[in-house]
């Protein structure tokens, strides 16, 4: 026993769902305990993802024996009329059967021939899935898919850092012969790795310590015809239009600031994972997009089709954001043509907007182009809610990875983007109407409303601009303001007559059935300096009061080490005393999130 309490004296064992990890008290290796619900997120989405996966193949082997059964009827008719045919009938009767022989030996030889191309949509017994984990680190999110999703195969874990391999590694050993069997880690670069394993897994997850975006065209590539690719991008100043160039020379699109900046952080990435995809004949179909935390987090299907990328620019747009009042337009990029029967591809009629805000007068600014078709798939939400609920025990992370699917699931999806009341009342400078007084006016007048999971003060709905100002003009009415300098936004938007009467008799589905409920979808977060941690290997300082908090800081400056997120901390002489400690424990989220965002590492 004391051999090993000395080999276990500079390790920590921290444990998640089913799997144990040894963590080194230095930080060595990256971990960080608030991403446990990135990872029951993904455990969740996967396990759907095998369920999916095998209905889909029996659907396909149930096609498959019809068509086969169709075949055998028609020979036992050719047979029955032997009698009354010709020998030249019988010959090529001979032939035809021969023909059919052929096909069936094809059909049935398809197993063999598919150890060139291993598509689980060809082949007749379904193989278990295969996992990729690019960027391993502690190897805590592949052990956690193999110990605890049933029905897959192999996961293997990849790190280029060498002590977060071999960490790794001893973590499989340690989680015992079960772990041993499924996982392996392998010292590698991702983006080679996944270049020379083209379409050989059927999962891949890409969780970097930053942007994703040069993963990208490697994972795009590397996973299997209908495989899901699950990535993560938490460099949100970039992505929500902080640094709009930067985000332009990663992800191709240029953001622009508003309420809705975390939702279209998550069109900008589908929109960059779409073009990787179409340079090799692929696309993508979202089946989950979600913002939780400081992060956000997209699960696609990839599919191969020269055909149906010509659908792209269909599922992009640009964005016309007004800056004077909240209204916002999208701008496709493409549009179909019917004639005849046949279906032609043409660029876009615009724009849709004038030089001015045609509701304040003021200018527009444009972003994009984001990906403007759903973000989620409604079978797939509502598939892994239920399969959560059935495991609740399971789910470290239960409260909060439901509610965030609760909220989804009531999500109109095919509306992009969002508007927040309080914002537009703020335009006009009134008070508030409530949320269900607002959605009722919206449902009488005729509109669809929902809420959304990136905001709890946010309201998708397809009603115009103009049938929302209208509303809120009316409810200036019945809500008088104080006088506003005539050259603000609001002045220009009351000093139109409303053409809409609103009715704000409340609607029966103003509230949504979870809010019905009074079902929790919108959760705190559980401890203070909830979010991003620092980079494995870099020396803890007070200048990362704002991350760790100051009892971290407090420890460096006593010289004591801390163990509460595996992250030693180590003075720093050069760094002055840290002052207004209670001052920075508040700092806005985006600065914590500027650190290290533009290097390469990984976050698990």
């Amino acid at each position: 026993m004391g051999e090993v309490e000395d080999k276990l004296k500079d390790f920590e064992i921290k444990r998640e769902g089913e799997a144990e990890i040894l963590m080194l008290k230095s930080n060595a290796v990256f971990f960080n305990p608030v991403q446990v619900n990135n990872r029951d997120m993904s455990i969740a989405v996967l396990r759907t993802f095998v369920a999916k996966r095998k209905e889909e193949h029996e659907a396909l082997m149930n096609k498959r024996n019809k068509s086969h059964q169709k075949a055998n009827q028609s020979e036992t008719s050719v047979q029955n009329g032997e009698d009354a045919s010709t020998s030249q009938q019988d010959e090529m009767d001979v032939v035809g059967e021969q023909e059919r022989n052929q096909v069936a030996d094809e059909t049935t030889d398809l197993p063999k021939e598919e150890t060139k191309a291993p598509s689980w949509k060809v082949t007749k017994e379904l193989k278990p899935p295969v996992v990729l984990e690019a960027l391993a680190a502690s190897g805590l999110r592949s052990l956690r898919y193999a110990l605890e999703v049933d029905g897959l195969g192999k996961v293997v874990a990849l790190d280029n850092d060498k002590a977060s391999v071999e960490a790794c590694k001893r973590n499989i050993k340690f989680n015992g012969a079960s772990a041993v069997s499924k996982v392996e880690a392998h010292l590698a670069d991702a983006r080679v790795y996944m270049l020379t394993h083209p379409k050989e897994f059927d999962a891949v997850d890409l969780d970097p310590y930053g942007s994703p975006s040069i993963f990208l065209d490697s994972a795009v590539q590397a996973v299997g015809d209908g495989g899901l690719l699950m990535c993560t991008a938490t460099d949100m100043a970039v992505l929500c239009g902080t640094n709009g160039e930067v985000c332009y020379s990663k992800y191709g699109s240029y953001p622009v600031k508003g309420k809705y900046c975390h939702e279209m952080a998550l069109r900008i990435l589908l929109a960059s994972i779409e073009s990787h995809a179409n340079r090799y004949k692929r696309y993508i179909v979202p089946v989950l997009s979600v913002f939780m935390d400081f992060y956000v987090r997209v699960f696609v299907r990839v599919f191969t089709s020269a055909s149906e990328i010509k659908n792209t620019p269909l599922k992009l747009s640009y964005v016309y954001q007004c800056v004077g009042c909240d209204s916002f337009h999208l701008q496709p990029l493409g549009r179909t043509v019917t004639k005849n029967n046949s279906v032609k591809h043409a660029p876009a009629i615009g724009p849709v907007v004038p030089q001015e805000c045609s509701d304040c007068g003021k200018k527009f600014n444009v972003g994009g182009p984001i990906w403007s078709a759903p973000i989620h798939d409604q079978d797939w939400v509502v598939s892994t809610l239920t399969d959560i609920r059935s495991m609740k025990d399971r789910y470290p992370a239960y409260d909060k990875i439901t509610s965030v699917l609760t909220t989804v699931s009531e999500e109109l999806h095919d509306i992009p983007l969002f508007f927040s009341l309080h914002n537009i009342a703020g335009t006009v400078k009134c008070t508030s109407p409530s949320a269900v007084m607002f959605r009722s006016a919206v449902l009488n007048a005729g509109y669809r409303i929902s809420s959304t999971h990136v905001n709890p003060l946010g309201l998708k709905s397809d009603a115009l601009w103009e049938v929302v100002w209208d509303i809120m003009r009316c409810w200036v009415k019945n809500h008088p303001i104080k006088e506003q300098p005539r050259d603000s936004s609001g002045t220009a938007i009351l000093a139109k007559s409303p053409k809409l009467e609103a009715n704000f008799s409340r609607a029966v589905a103003a509230l949504s059935k979870a809010q019905a409920k009074k079902v929790k979808r919108f959760l705190p977060n559980p401890e203070r300096h909830w979010g991003p941690k620092v980079r494995a290997g870099r020396k803890i300082t007070s200048k990362h009061v704002s991350l760790l908090g100051p009892e971290a800081i407090n420890g460096a400056l006593n010289g004591v080490v801390s163990h509460e997120d595996g992250n030693g901390v180590v003075q720093d002489e050069s760094a002055p005393e840290p002052e207004g400690i209670e001052d920075d424990e508040n700092e806005p989220s985006t600065k914590r999130q500027k650190t290290g965002e533009d290097e390469l590492a990984s976050e698990h």
